[in-house]
């Protein structure tokens, strides 16, 4: 049994962190932490956790006792109490983008914060690192994006098969989080399909950098938003530099995939649902079809706040401490 706190809990990624924890058989959650909602019943913020018995506490960091801390923090502000946890002995799985870049150069090129703590971390997406996660004391948890592109992507990028991709993602509005803004009032995101960032995503480079790891590819991201609550849904066009069929790609993925516990691979033709991996750390990736052109199309599918934040998180610590990796992540998604 291992001591779990959350930095940062009155958030959605917050609540999937307490909604999976609080099945999972070797964890107890000792502290949840929220300065607006300092000793308030946490059921009160995630109502669907009626029956959990806690409370949020104005912590600080270094004053949590713990075996691991998830910090649900923003960009920016994970890399100021990261140190603190770390020296009191706790390990760490960072849900912000702050350790995800090997460059910190990079990370303050795209997100516009001054690196204060540019430390080593481990990539936290388990398909691609799973033996440094295992080792690992911090683990940067990939951003929501980046997820759903970089599984659909890897294993063409892999076999050389491609070198330039065009990654097209449509996120729920929970994506932005629990503060509403302009843009995710209901009647400005209602019955719309808005893209944003075109080209100048942060996720842009995260995507790149890990993808040429495996090969030389250039990728451009283009995300949109799209009203539904949950889910990021990702359509990846990209040329093939050899003349192969559709199934032989497909075959490339189940070998890629063969023994990887959250990810499905769909039949050619067969394109992901959201509602097929909503609620679950699952990611399904389908289509493989080709045009006349010799243009490959993939398709991923996610639940956001679950395989593209919490989740994975809640996967990560597993591997960080020897339990069963698909521990507390078993339930598959909500249809319809």
């Amino acid at each position: 049994m291992i001591k779990v706190g959350i930095v940062g809990a009155s958030g959605y990624t917050g609540g999937e962190l307490l909604r999976f924890l609080k099945y999972h058989s070797d964890v107890e959650v000792v502290a949840a932490t929220s300065r607006k909602f300092d000793g308030i019943p946490v059921y009160k913020v995630h109502p669907n956790l009626r029956d959990l018995e806690l409370k949020f506490e104005n912590l600080k960091p270094g004053e949590i006792d713990a075996d691991l801390i998830f910090t649900a923090t923003p960009h920016g502000a994970s890399m100021k109490i990261v140190p603190e946890i770390l020296e009191a002995g706790a390990k760490v799985v960072d849900l912000s983008g702050d350790y995800r870049f090997d460059d910190v150069h990079v990370y303050e090129e795209w997100y516009h914060f001054k690196h204060t703590d540019p430390r080593d971390a481990v990539y936290g997406l388990p398909e691609i690192n799973r033996d440094e996660i295992k080792k690992a004391e911090l683990v940067a948890n990939p951003g929501c994006f980046p997820t759903g592109a970089i599984l659909a992507c890897i294993p063409v990028v892999n076999e050389k098969l491609v070198d330039t991709i065009v990654v097209d993602s449509k996120s729920g509005v929970s994506g932005a989080g629990v503060k509403p803004t302009t843009v995710t009032h209901y009647p400005n995101c209602s019955d719309n399909v808005a893209p944003y960032a075109v080209t100048k995503h942060r996720h842009m480079p995260e995507i790149q950098e890990k993808l040429s790891k495996f090969g030389d590819v250039r990728v451009s991201f283009t995300p949109h938003l799209v009203p539904v609550t949950r889910g990021i849904l990702t359509t990846v066009h990209t040329f093939l530099k050899e003349d192969v069929s559709s199934d032989y790609v497909k075959e490339i993925y189940d070998d890629f995939y063969r023994e990887e516990p959250f990810v499905r691979v769909l039949d050619v033709g067969e394109i992901p649902s959201l509602s097929s991996v909503r609620g679950s750390n699952y990611c399904h990736i389908g289509c493989f079809e080709i045009d006349q052109n010799g243009r490959l199309v993939i398709v991923s599918a996610i639940d956001n706040l679950v395989k593209g934040a919490s989740g994975q998180a809640v996967q990560n610590m597993n591997l960080m401490f020897g339990f069963p990796e698909t521990r507390s992540l078993e339930q598959v998604g909500l249809h319809p």
